[in-house]
């Protein structure tokens, strides 16, 4: 039988399959240092137990019946207040959408402003966006960056493209990196698009930003930072992704909200709604108890930040040690999220057995195989397979695992040889 031309196209997701793979030798009885796919281990990182308690008594009140299409209004009424307090951005109920986690809202964003062709820029690497123009039929303009600017896109690297796009996606702090925008290379970035729309015409699509910031309450010392706090006049053409599921390690849990033009936000609701992927009444209802109560959510995050910064901590420095002692590695400092940039330069290296390891996926199956580490290469993210740049995730793995793993790295990186 045949499929859609979509359907036949479309490719997997990398970051699973590499995840399976390993959760598969693990099955058979191999001890992997999994840092694979971007999510907790709930026995490592519980959600908050007042959060669980609050899901619990939901349904313990039958809170089992369908949710309003763009969520309840107490939750949205509480991420209006979250947004009030924690980012000084004032949004409306109606300005905000409620959906099961952020994936199906970025798939609506693209979904409410894409037509087939139009033109989205993103950088890479970054999350899926390759995936959702294929899904849209959108032309993708994947931004290469490179460590010099923490692999976060420039205002430079952004302008020769601007010219007819309709979408700019970005993510601070970035998955896969862990890096994120200064203020000022964010404000050079924004004005651009503020340049941009004031170019376009009556009849023209004004060009919007799509900003992704999950994981904006896991910063490390660092400040987070938006476009309409930078420029208000943004408003009308940016769109967030936010929700619970990486503050709160609650990635299961499915509860994430967008916000933006009420116009932009009523089309993505009536997409969702003919989709159905609404978060559990249950799951928003406790949600919307739970961020009422600052105080909890402040306890909560400051020491899980602490946790998973100790972790993040850890591997940067093991790398920096095996730099120091001759290996071909390298790692950018982390910053936010949950994930360390890592280096392995060995590619075109030879293993022990005479096998040449030709792309990153091959050194990083190497790694699994003799020093029982998993990480994913940049190449699961739009970029070529000859990048030695891998996003290392600290979720599912506790300290004690990253400091027994970095040895065994060390010891099968040694065993790795350049031929003349």
């Amino acid at each position: 039988m045949n499929v859609s031309v979509l359907a036949s196209t479309l490719i997997g997701s990398e970051i699973i399959k590499i995840g399976n793979e390993v959760n598969d030798m693990k099955r058979q009885g191999a001890d992997i240092a999994n840092l694979t796919i971007g999510d907790f281990d709930p026995e490592i990182y519980p959600i908050p137990v007042a959060l669980e308690q609050e899901i619990v008594a939901a349904y313990g009140e039958h809170q089992t019946n369908y949710p309003p299409a763009d969520g309840i209004l107490p939750l949205r009424q509480t991420v209006q207040n979250l947004l009030k307090e924690r980012y000084r951005l004032d949004y409306e109920p109606g300005q905000i959408l409620i959906a099961g986690g952020s994936r199906p809202l970025i798939y609506a964003t693209y979904l409410a402003l894409l037509d087939p062709g139009d033109k989205v820029i993103y950088p890479a690497p970054s999350w899926n966006n390759n995936h959702y123009c294929h899904l849209t039929g959108a032309a993708g303009i994947d931004i290469v960056t490179t460590p010099e600017t923490n692999f976060m896109p420039d205002a430079a690297q952004i302008r020769p493209h601007l010219k007819g796009a309709t979408l700019l996606a970005l993510c601070s702090p970035l998955n896969p990196t862990g890096t994120m925008f200064g203020e000022s290379q964010l404000r050079e970035i924004a004005g651009l698009v503020l340049e941009e729309n004031k170019l376009r015409g009556a009849g023209e699509k004004p060009l919007y930003i799509l900003y992704d910031q999950i994981y904006s309450l896991l910063t490390f010392g660092r400040k987070h930072v938006d476009p309409v706090t930078l420029y208000p006049e943004l408003k009308p053409y940016t769109i967030y992704i936010d929700g619970i599921s990486k503050c709160l390690a609650a990635t299961g849990v499915r509860v994430g909200w967008a916000f933006g033009p009420e116009e932009v936000v009523s089309k993505m609701k009536a997409i969702l709604g003919h989709v159905g992927a609404w978060a559990p009444k249950a799951e928003q209802v406790a949600a919307a108890r739970f961020f009422a109560e600052a105080g909890q959510v402040d306890t909560f995050l400051s020491l899980f930040k602490l946790k998973i910064q100790e972790s993040l901590n850890a591997l940067f420095e093991g790398f920096q040690d095996l730099k120091k002692a001759g290996l071909r590695v390298d790692a950018v400092e982390p910053m936010g999220a949950i994930y360390l940039t890592i280096k392995l330069d060995y590619i075109g290296a030879t293993t022990p057995e005479g096998s040449v390891l030709k792309t990153s996926a091959d050194v990083n199956f190497y790694l699994i195989r003799q020093a029982q580490a998993a990480f994913v290469p940049f190449s699961a993210f739009g970029n070529a397979e000859d990048m030695p740049w891998f996003r290392a995730s600290v979720g599912a793995c506790t300290l004690d695992d990253i400091r027994q793993m970095l040895p065994r790295i060390g010891t099968a990186l040694k065993q790795l040889r350049f031929d003349q």
